[in-house]
């Protein structure tokens, strides 16, 4: 089992930056693929992006295509979602989560197994 810790979140101007992490416990990091997904306030929690377990393949939102970049760090057991060129239609609640069975990750939310209790983002305008 491993537990996800985000943080990073807060509020920040339209236009501006903030870099999400995720910090998974256990030594089976390496294991799983990771994602990042988001809620805004009365909307179904929405893929953002995933991250292969070596890191090599990354696949976006068409949404935050070209804003977002999601990397890790096997090393440190974190994953990161560096959002640049924020807009109010970003502010949500990010979470990570943890994908076992595929190498690649998957943009559904199924195929997650572990997910941490979320970070807010809000982008004023």
């Amino acid at each position: 089992q491993v537990q996800l810790v985000e943080s990073g979140g807060g509020v920040v101007q339209t236009g501006g930056s903030l870099r999400l992490s995720c910090a998974a416990s256990g030594r089976t990091f390496i294991t799983y693929a990771m994602g990042w997904f988001r809620q805004a306030p009365g909307k179904e929690r929405e893929f953002v992006a995933v991250i292969s377990r070596s890191g090599g393949s990354t696949f976006y939102a068409d949404s935050v295509k070209g804003r977002f970049t999601i990397s890790r760090d096997n090393a440190k057991n974190t994953v990161y979602l560096q959002m640049n060129s924020l807009n109010p239609e970003d502010t949500a609640v990010y979470y990570c989560a943890a994908d076992r069975t595929t190498d690649q990750g998957m943009a559904t939310m199924k195929n997650y197994d572990y997910w941490g209790q979320g970070t807010q983002v809000t982008v004023s305008s």
